[in-house]
């Protein structure tokens, strides 16, 4: 009965717009995935090369521009933040249906289109943690990320087969239209958020520009246990997003997989994403946060080999599920975990700057092994590259934390940002 009462508990009306918000976004995302690849192919006939490019450069380009964004919007109130990332969205992909109707679309726009956005995500994504541990209490922040996980992979489940049938009746440029609204939509929503903001502490622009630039990866690397969880998801993400544009090219074309198999391969298992992240809580209240880094940390890493045994036919679609899903339960089951540890161990004056230099190491970590991926299934065959992909990730827990560091004497968060107050004071 109590733990049935907190897992439908509200966490007040101020977060449930914040959600509304993220799911409008999320939704919108999810009919818009793989929209940009796809109108390279369909509209500009773009080489494998160009492809690759699109997935690979547009987003490591992002990352670099999200860098000098960090210890901006530290010092700036994050709804607002939030919001301007939320209409640069909107602007910037509004541009394709509209160069498209015109016919000035270009490959090079599309690449531009990919930087900024993947950039406007890294900032929103920054501040949306920081203004979270400003709506929930420390109690409830596990709740909230996992409500966060369970939309996504909702999203994901939803979205790319009706993106595909909206394709299919009205055109290459329909999702984008979606996507781009979902983001005016979202901004929306997060005006209707009456919270009070506190002011964040203001900084000079000397001290941006030299010292806080690159505070968050100096507390992520001097934190035992968030320097190696850090390691650890730049190279399972890296392994496991470099694999989806190998699996493209190794189940349509050499394995022949008709496109509705295919989206069901990978629309089916994200049920496992709304299990996971809604036992969580419960999971993490018997075993503790170590437990399950350690454990699901592992069990997330075993799965990607079995895409390297798959095989034409039914029983290929079914191996594709059953490893898919298995990724996808882990890691459903670890992220709202591993976001929420993140929160609880970085002062409120540098969460934004850290959650920033997180999603810019993981961005860049996708772009160098999609590149290196790609690279190597030309030399070989997309088979070969994902074995080798599945044989590396094995190596993947070897950096996660060996010991609970909870245990350790740290210093409260109050007195980390009186600590921080007295080190900025001249």
């Amino acid at each position: 009965m109590h733990t049935r009462w907190l897992r439908r508990r509200s966490l007040g009306p101020q977060f449930g717009w914040l959600w509304t918000a993220y799911a409008v976004s999320a939704y919108g995302s999810g009919l818009g995935l793989g929209a940009l690849p796809l109108i390279a192919v369909l509209v500009l006939h773009a080489s494998p090369a160009q492809v690759s490019a699109l997935s690979a450069v547009g987003p490591a380009v992002g990352a670099l521009i999200a860098v000098p964004l960090a210890p901006r919007a530290e010092f700036c109130r994050k709804r607002p933040v939030m919001i301007a990332m939320d209409l640069t969205r909107f602007a910037v992909m509004a541009t394709i249906p509209v160069t498209y109707a015109f016919g000035r679309l270009g490959f090079l726009q599309l690449l531009t289109v990919s930087a900024v956005v993947a950039a406007a995500k890294i900032a929103f994504n920054a501040a949306s943690g920081a203004y979270l541990k400003t709506l929930v209490g420390p109690d409830d922040l596990l709740v909230a990320n996992a409500r966060f996980e369970s939309t996504n992979w909702s999203s994901v489940a939803v979205g790319p087969p009706l993106g595909g049938a909206a394709i299919g009746l009205f055109g290459p440029v329909t999702t984008v239209v979606a996507d781009a609204l979902s983001y005016l939509f979202s901004a929306l929503g997060l005006t209707a958020i009456r919270c009070r903001e506190e002011h964040p502490q203001k900084a000079d622009k000397s001290q941006v520009r030299a010292g806080d630039l690159l505070d968050g990866w100096r507390h992520i690397l001097s934190h035992p246990a968030l320097r190696a969880l850090y390691l650890n998801n730049m190279l399972v993400a890296g392994l496991i997003m470099a694999t989806e544009p190998l699996l493209a090219v190794f189940l349509l074309r050499q394995l022949g997989f008709p496109p509705w198999q295919y989206g069901l391969a990978f629309a089916a298992p994200c049920v496992g994403g709304l299990i996971g992240s809604r036992l969580a809580r419960r999971v993490v209240a018997r075993y503790g946060q170590h437990g399950v880094f350690r454990t699901v940390g592992t069990l997330r890493a075993i799965w990607l080999i079995g895409l390297a045994f798959v095989r034409p036919g039914v029983a290929g679609v079914l191996t594709v599920i059953a490893v898919e899903l298995a990724i996808i339960f882990s890691m459903s089951l670890y992220n709202p975990v591993l976001a929420t540890y993140r929160l609880e161990h970085t002062s409120k004056h540098r969460i934004a700057r850290t959650l920033s230099a997180w999603s810019i190491g993981q961005q860049v970590s996708i772009a160098v092994f999609t590149a290196l991926g790609g690279l190597l299934a030309d030399i070989t065959s997309p088979r070969t590259a994902i074995t080798a992909m599945g044989l590396l990730i094995l190596t993947s827990p070897l950096l996660l934390p060996r010991r609970d560091h909870a245990d350790q004497p740290r210093p409260e968060p109050a007195a980390i940002d009186t600590l921080i107050e007295q080190e900025a004071t001249p």
